[in-house]
């Protein structure tokens, strides 16, 4: 259904992904049919023009912007701030900075995207560091998982404004005044885990208006019984490629199996086939879009590098949902009302 209601203004780095503008291109003008939300393509001009020249463009409020530079994933995200002043991704941020764009979605350098949305963006006032927060598919309903990249090395403090940052966004977007929030570890017992998940446990028991459950393991994350895990990024991010790896897996071994079985067994998964569609719906990653980057002043949604242009077009509807809902206003409101914040910080 198309809405059409959007008001948001997104910048799009047309150039990130492992695809780039080929199916950059394509998402961003579906997901800008469908919501209304003025796209600024920003990348190369010649190749930007070169995809829309057989796109379908009709109804769709876009403006190319043109950047000369790309920001390569070889390169270091400190070299690409430095030296790559018009890579397509730092342009993009400095869009939203200057008030031309309220979001941002790229499927470009991850580590540029947190670092061009840390120092262009600029961070929410008492964050110390933004997190990547993803949804993952459970059997009752999606889960937020965060970091699941932004910061491989974390003090507990960081861990404690995770799951503040993560709490906030549940309320908003679960619209649930107390989402269950825990802390992933080996055990689920008080005391399991290393000394970093241990201190941030003591930090999260203590902390008022926070519906903290303690320590969930690995197998807790698709039960659906937990709202917001906590973990630092060098954990999450494993555990989301975990995730996805799974969920492509056991599509392939399906369809392996029912190639090799006989007639009757085809004759009934051709009659599961709908269920079998609505799983891989849920499983592929594509239908979340990407990771919103919480704790900046502005939207900022990074996409797997491997994106497709389904994904990209979810990003971006995600995006413009954010933007209408005021979402970061939310986030800094209730983060800089949160006394847990402020004492989390004075301990760092």
């Amino acid at each position: 259904m198309k809405s059409r209601t959007s008001s948001a203004v997104i910048a799009v780095d047309a150039m990130g992904g492992d695809f780039g503008p080929s199916v950059v291109i394509p998402g961003a003008l579906k997901a800008g049919r469908e919501t209304g939300a003025k796209l600024l393509l920003v990348g190369r001009q010649p190749d930007i023009e070169k995809e829309l020249a057989s796109a379908d463009c009709t109804d769709v409020d876009f403006e190319i912007v043109h950047a000369s530079q790309v920001a390569e994933m070889h390169e270091k995200p400190s070299d690409i701030l430095r030296h790559k002043k018009d890579a397509s991704i730092q342009v993009a941020c400095r869009l939203v900075r200057d008030g031309k764009a309220h979001s941002v979605v790229s499927a470009g350098h991850s580590g540029a995207c947190v670092a061009c949305g840390m120092f262009t963006i600029g961070r929410m006032p008492g964050v110390e560091r933004p997190a990547l927060a993803t949804l993952l598919p459970t059997e009752k309903k999606p889960i937020i998982l965060l970091d699941v990249g932004a910061n491989v090395d974390c003090r507990p403090q960081h861990l404690f404004q995770f799951a503040l940052m993560g709490n906030a966004f549940a309320q908003d977007l679960f619209e649930s005044s107390a989402p269950r929030v825990g802390i992933l570890s080996i055990g689920e017992e008080e005391g399991k885990g290393n000394a970093q998940v241990k201190e941030a446990y003591d930090l999260l028991k203590a902390a008022e208006h926070l519906n903290f459950i303690g320590n969930i393991e690995g197998r807790d994350i698709f039960t659906g019984d937990v709202d917001v895990a906590v973990c630092d990024g060098f954990v999450g991010n494993i555990a989301l490629k975990l995730s996805e790896g799974l969920g492509s897996s056991i599509t392939r071994i399906m369809k392996r199996e029912i190639m090799n079985s006989g007639l009757l067994p085809k004759l009934g998964i051709w009659m599961a086939k709908p269920a079998l569609r609505r799983f891989a719906d849920v499983v592929d990653y594509a239908e979340y879009g990407g990771a919103l980057l919480l704790g900046l002043r502005s939207v900022s949604i990074v996409c797997h590098g491997r994106s497709n242009s389904k994904a990209i077009c979810s990003a971006i509807r995600m995006s413009s949902l954010f933007v209408e809902k005021r979402t970061n206003d939310k986030l800094i409101q209730a983060i800089g009302a949160s006394a847990e914040l402020n004492r989390s910080q004075k301990t760092a």
